[in-house]
């Protein structure tokens, strides 16, 4: 079997100019007998980032990326990787950041520093990172793709964050006063959901269903941009988030937000974000007072031995925890007396078979949750029997 060839006895044997017999007997002694090219010795270089993002927070800067797991040469890498970050400000030159990072093979890379006050205040302007990787010897095969930001002033910190609850979802406000940002910013609030999901799934109004067909799960967070301008007509300093859930505990934090224009580029410059609030979404809210309630009188035919009733109906109430609906009727100046079974009625309408000819009877309708509260009483309705 034949010995294998260091890179050594390969360079050593490429370099040989003998010929004839002492080629071949040099081959033999060296095991210099594998044909091919000589392969120049590897420098083990990093192989470049194409993946580097940066976000600023305020005037707080972070980095991330993923770390390559082979060098220039396709081969694995071993051991830790030498990682150095530098900034530049428009056209100007990188300037080296102070201070060296080390990650492995593969590992998720960050990087975080506050900006200096230099590039912490003024107009906005263009700021690019970028990242290189060095072998031992500090050589590298260039930077990475550079994540471009905003340096200059950034916006202030949102005032007087509150929530409250609603039967349509979470009101949020925030103070709009001169030094708390202009009512015209962007606001964006980043929701964070506390509890776990599966303790709130028996919420009335989050039934779930299992199957390929359930519904899908909530994020735990979500971002949600509020801008005055986009005709909504919601007052400055207040928004609606509709998507919550009952049941739930969120947590909100809110930051202004500069969409900035340099050249073709149209880039954001965030502010801090406002200390947490939190909200218990609880379901303290009747359904909706029913409408459209009418009261027709019939007679039954000779065979049902012409039974006189009162039909009513009414527009089914759309909220989505509705278990069905009560029927109260009074006469004169009596009180009024709940004539639907204990259950809640399920169905828009209803038949009232104990009335009497002659008599004028008025009625109204509340609707009941699953919870059992129950809504206000719609708007009256009344109905006279033919007289028999």
């Amino acid at each position: 079997m034949q010995a294998a060839i260091s890179e050594e006895d390969r360079w050593r044997c490429a370099g040989r100019t003998a010929a004839g017999v002492g080629l071949v007997l040099g081959m033999a002694l060296t095991g210099c007998g594998t044909p091919g090219a000589p392969l120049p010795p590897s420098l083990k270089l990093p192989d470049t980032l194409n993946n580097l993002v940066a976000s600023r927070t305020g005037d707080r800067v972070s980095l991330k990326w993923t770390m390559p797991r082979k060098t220039t040469d396709k081969l694995l890498i071993a051991g830790s990787v030498p990682v150095r970050v530098c900034r530049k400000e428009g056209a100007g030159p990188c300037q080296l950041v102070p201070g060296e990072l080390n990650f492995a093979p593969n590992a998720a890379g960050s990087f975080s520093e506050t900006l200096p006050s230099a590039l912490a205040s003024g107009l906005p302007r263009t700021l690019t990172y970028f990242v290189e990787l060095t072998n031992s010897k500090g050589r590298s095969a260039g930077f990475s793709n550079g994540a471009t930001l905003v340096a200059g002033a950034a916006p202030s910190a949102v005032q007087g964050l509150s929530a409250e609850m609603r039967k349509q979802g979470v009101v949020l406000r925030w103070d709009t006063e001169p030094g708390a940002g202009s009512s015209r910013s962007l606001v964006r609030l980043q929701r964070r959901l506390l509890d776990s999901q599966t303790s709130a799934d028996s919420s009335p109004r989050e039934k779930r269903r299992e199957g390929p067909l359930a519904p899908e799960r909530e994020p735990i967070e979500q971002s949600l941009l509020v801008d005055p301008s986009d005709g909504s007509g919601a007052p400055p300093g207040r928004t609606l988030d509709k998507s919550v859930l009952f049941g739930r505990t969120y947590e909100y934090r809110a930051q202004y937000v500069e969409r900035v224009t340099i050249g073709a580029q149209t880039l954001e410059l965030v502010g801090p974000l406002s200390g947490p609030i939190q909200i218990k979404t609880e379901d303290v809210f009747p359904p909706a007072v029913p409408i459209g309630v009418a009261a027709v009188a019939t007679q039954g035919d000779a065979n049902s031995g012409g039974e006189l009733s009162i039909d009513l109906s009414w527009q089914p109430v759309s909220d989505p925890d509705v278990a069905g609906y009560a029927v109260y009727r009074r006469e004169g100046s009596h009180e009024w007396q709940r004539i639907s079974p204990p259950q809640p009625v399920v169905g828009p309408g209803f038949h009232d078979a104990h009335v009497e000819a002659g008599h004028t009877y008025r009625y109204t309708v509340t609707a009941l949750d699953q919870g059992g509260r129950e809504s206000a009483r719609s708007v009256e309705t009344q109905e006279t029997v033919p007289a028999s």
